[in-house]
């Protein structure tokens, strides 16, 4: 099993948090995480304040104050569709990365949350308990999907956007 808690750790470049710079839409933004939580929003003010962060737990908390101008609901099939995009990008603009988790085989990969499983991190992450895993680990599951698409040849240029619409990432992104 792969897990993830935190970004110093072997395995750190799953999470969100990790310093790895991703670009979308002509702008780059510091992590993941702050592009995530910056597509949660569609006003420009709000999504350059978070890309500015010089942090993403800071990205993080910016996005967090503007909660009632959200577009996209937290925890809904949008916010799953965001971060797919998100870890696609990251997988498809750092080519070592792609490397790393091909090299995780079918190992099932975890987003630990066991110091503090509450309702967002039981969606996101999971918790072990009594030798067990609960929580729906969606970043963990997008990864394997991830994983999996790239075994398959399947071209991760091509993106799916409500539904069965694609479009295909730019050339910047995906470099």
């Amino acid at each position: 099993m792969i897990l993830i808690r935190k970004v110093k750790d072997e395995n750190g470049w799953l999470g969100n948090m990790s310093p790895h710079p991703v670009s979308h839409d002509g702008k780059t933004y510091r992590t993941a995480e702050a592009l995530f939580q910056s597509l949660r929003f569609d006003a420009d003010e709000i999504t350059e304040s978070i890309r500015e962060q010089k942090s993403p737990m800071a990205a993080k908390m910016k996005a967090k104050k503007q909660r009632d101008r959200m577009l996209v609901e937290p925890m809904s099939e949008a916010d799953l569709d965001n971060m797919r995009l998100v870890l696609r990008l990251k997988i498809l603009q750092h080519p070592a990365l792609r490397i790393e988790l091909l090299a995780t085989g079918d190992q099932e990969i975890v987003e630990d949350c066991t110091r503090r499983p509450n309702r967002s991190g039981l969606f996101w992450r999971a918790a072990e308990a009594n030798s067990q895993w609960i929580g729906e680990n969606w970043l963990g599951r997008l990864w394997m999907e991830i994983r999996s698409e790239l075994i398959s040849g399947t071209d991760l240029t091509q993106r799916k956007e409500n539904g069965p619409n694609t479009r295909t990432f730019t050339q910047e992104e995906q470099t």
